[in-house]
């Protein structure tokens, strides 16, 4: 693995349980720690739906070291923000952990649309 291209810092956020005002179970992201990754554009799409709405689906792989992304699971999400201060947020969709080499782990994402 290049560790030269691990050159984005990336937070990955977790699922975490907490009690409302009403007293109620409920769930928000929390940041849980940054490490450095490598973010590649996969696939991309475009689709215009009803109402001039359009649905986007940009999918990315993020590669990390085995070492860092060990306890990263499908529930979390990743955050990245650019150089020009632009908020990025992935939705893990599956993680893969290559020949099972425990060197790098390939999370593919979406790449969610605020």
């Amino acid at each position: 693995m290049n560790i030269a291209s691990l050159n984005k810092r990336i937070d990955v956020y977790d699922n975490v349980k907490y009690t409302n005002e009403l007293d109620e179970t409920a769930y928000r992201f929390e940041k849980l720690k940054t490490i450095w990754a490598s973010i590649v554009p996969q696939t991309g799409s475009l689709q215009k739906q009803q109402a001039d709405t359009i649905l986007t689906n940009v999918t990315h792989k993020i590669i990390v070291r085995y070492e860092s992304g060990k306890d990263i699971s499908k529930d979390m999400q990743i955050q990245y923000n650019d150089k020009n201060n632009v908020v990025h947020r992935y939705e893990i969709k599956y993680i893969l952990n290559p020949y099972f080499a425990n060197e790098k782990l390939e999370i593919f994402c979406q790449e969610l649309m605020d």
